[in-house]
């Protein structure tokens, strides 16, 4: 019998917005009421549910629904914390879940609290309806995905390796989008591969003097100097795997040029921040610290970079171009902090990758659905880094408005595309375990 997908829909929504409510800001991260949150719906269901603490207040949340063993396991992962907020930038309180004008205002609404009620809602409904599953479902809700995973997926992986044992998982790093190139377009990457995280401290040290002299060994405009130099700098393109595909697929569907016609798709390509960012090494200046005193000449200046690199790429090469872009032996480039789990690509050609294609085609018959790389950071890359075809992918159709609050002000997610991540998550889930 189908779903019943109206009271899906409210229970989503009473869920969605009392999960937003619980900050789960990281730093410092305070994962621990999340879990518990999300825990206290599934035990309620007569769910087992297992939580382990990987710092204090921080844990994991792991739930299985458990099949007849005749196909190995399918784990929908999301993370429970989120980026912090600067609350005097935003129009919304970022705390309080507030429902206004058909969207749902919260920090971690589209990243990625959202996702994660979307998985929920597939998980209660099959176990609801006493599915009879051939694989077991893994639902893992983990901390600190946004500060590099080392008390999350990473933790997780090197302690419980049990727990992520699992033939696919799905997670965030692709999703819908309804325009491409200033088109409306149903437009769904899968994405198999991701960004290299490389975060770089830049240091000057100088001469410190007093504030009232003129001063020529000043650690704070050396540094200043050298980020100008990063930032003025201009690199050429770099081709991958996923991006080709990705490109080939958009020509086929008309939304790009021929891939033959190289400036026109390089033109296109550098017109769209989202799309520029996976063909070259990012770099962003995202802190700057220096000085001790209004009238002090700093002795010592430095900048942490967010730094993306594309697969193939090494740190040590990319510290190298950097040092020689700054040209200024007064400036030292090191890594700010390390980070583990270097990107590995999956395949695309699987079980998991056909059925959520089928799946978005079948419900939007023009939706184009193409493998993609994630330019930012997620814990796909741990467990792709032990051959799982993890992908990334929020089964709804954001707008521009909607992608610009990753890590901005005003996040929110449309109530219909939640309903509509809750429709697509739960038919994936259940072609691949039913």
């Amino acid at each position: 019998m189908p779903l019943d997908w109206k009271p899906v829909f409210d229970e989503a929504l009473d869920i969605f917005v009392r999960y937003l409510q619980i900050d789960t800001s990281n730093p410092p991260g305070n994962e621990k009421p999340a879990a518990r949150f999300l825990g206290s719906l599934l035990e309620r269901e007569g769910i087992a549910t297992e939580y382990i603490e990987t710092q204090p207040n921080r844990e994991v949340l792991v739930a299985r629904l458990t099949g007849d063993g005749s196909r190995r396991p399918l784990m929908l992962c999301n993370h429970t914390d989120v980026v912090p907020v600067e609350a005097q930038y935003w129009d919304m309180p970022a705390f309080e879940g507030v429902v206004r004008d058909g969207r749902v205002y919260g920090r971690g609404a589209v990243d990625m609290k959202g996702c994660g009620v979307m998985q929920l809602m597939a998980f209660l409904a099959l176990h609801r309806e006493e599915a009879k599953l051939t694989r077991d479902i893994v639902f893992c809700a983990v901390p600190d995905e946004e500060a590099g995973s080392e008390w999350g997926m990473e933790w997780l992986c090197k302690h419980r390796p049990d727990v992520v044992d699992v033939e696919f998982e799905l997670s965030e790093g692709g999703g819908g989008s309804d325009r491409f190139g200033g088109k409306d377009a149903k437009l769904f990457g899968i994405a198999t591969n991701e960004k290299d995280i490389c975060w770089l401290q830049l240091t000057a040290v100088g001469t410190p003097g007093h504030g009232s002299r003129p001063h020529t060994d000043n650690s704070l405009i050396h540094l200043m100097r050298a980020l100008l130099r990063l930032e003025d700098w201009e690199r050429g393109l770099t081709y991958t795997p996923e991006t080709t595909a990705y490109l080939s697929r958009l020509a086929a569907a008309g939304l790009m040029p021929p891939l033959e016609d190289t400036a026109t798709i390089e033109a296109a390509i550098r017109r769209a921040p989202e799309m520029h960012a996976a063909f070259i090494n990012t770099l962003n200046v995202t802190m700057v610290q220096s000085g001790i005193k209004a009238n002090v000449v700093p002795a010592k200046s430095w900048a942490a970079i967010d730094c993306r690199l594309l697969p193939g790429q090494s740190k040590e090469d990319w510290m190298r171009q950097v040092r020689e872009r700054i040209d200024d032996p007064r400036i030292t480039v090191e890594l700010y902090q390390p980070h583990e789990g270097e990107p590995v690509a999956v395949d695309w050609d699987t079980e998991l990758y056909r059925t959520i294609q089928a799946v978005v085609t079948e419900a939007m018959e023009d939706a184009l659905v193409v493998p993609s790389m994630t330019i930012g950071g997620t814990d796909n890359r741990f467990l792709r880094a032990k051959g799982i075809p993890a992908y990334g992918f929020i089964p709804c159709l954001l707008s521009s408005a909607e992608r610009a609050g990753f890590h901005g002000n005003n996040e929110f997610l449309m109530v219909n595309n939640l309903n509509m991540g809750c429709e697509l998550m739960y038919e994936i889930v259940r072609r691949m375990c039913v």
